[in-house]
């Protein structure tokens, strides 16, 4: 891990590019894991926020591109969970911080 570490020092596009990866693996990983704890099927989610079910497993697979906010809001809602939402700087402190649900 230490010349991985070394790679993304040297490289702030590179470490930006792989930190927004591996954001959007926690998101779809957290959604599907909250799917599951609740006990709905993907064919169940899907009709609840009013979509298809093969669209669920496609976000949930992570090979959906450009998720929308309100298919988060709607999905966390659904699933009787809040949707946080926070920007932070490049320092790493948090700006601002939005909540819905």
């Amino acid at each position: 891990m230490k010349w991985v570490d070394q790679k993304l020092a040297g490289d702030p596009v590179l470490r930006e590019r792989v930190e927004a990866a591996l954001n959007e693996m926690r998101i779809e990983q957290e959604l599907a894991s909250l799917r599951e704890r609740r006990g709905v099927t993907q064919q169940q989610l899907a009709g609840l926020i009013g979509v298809s079910q093969p669209q669920i497993a496609k976000l949930e697979s992570g090979k959906a591109k450009n998720l929308e906010l309100r298919t988060l809001y709607r999905w966390a809602t659904a699933l009787g969970a809040k949707l946080t939402i926070g920007i932070e700087a490049g320092n790493g402190r948090r700006r601002a911080r939005v909540a819905a649900g």
